[in-house]
């Protein structure tokens, strides 16, 4: 019997922020993203491994992780309902 199983990383871009980058020091866009990793069994993903979470400067491309606590103060900041009114 052959039981194939592995590892299937998915990403999502949690959101878009404009931000001066720490290595180019240009203001531009910076997606906010996170990729979890799952557990596969014949290429049916059932549980997560590990979670990570980055955001990478549009412009020159340099990528920084993130902790999980960051990168949620990094989305509220992306978008408050107190702060961007319609």
């Amino acid at each position: 019997m052959l039981i194939i199983f592995g590892l299937k990383g998915y990403a999502e871009q949690l959101a878009m922020l404009t931000l001066v980058c720490a290595h180019c020091h240009n203001s531009c866009a910076h997606p906010l993203s996170r990729v979890v990793t799952k557990f596969t069994l014949f290429f049916v993903p059932l549980f997560p491994v590990r979670t990570e979470h980055s955001i990478q400067c549009t412009y020159c491309g340099a990528a920084s992780r993130l902790t999980k606590d960051q990168a949620e103060d990094l989305r509220r900041q992306a978008w408050d309902p107190a702060r961007n009114r319609p």
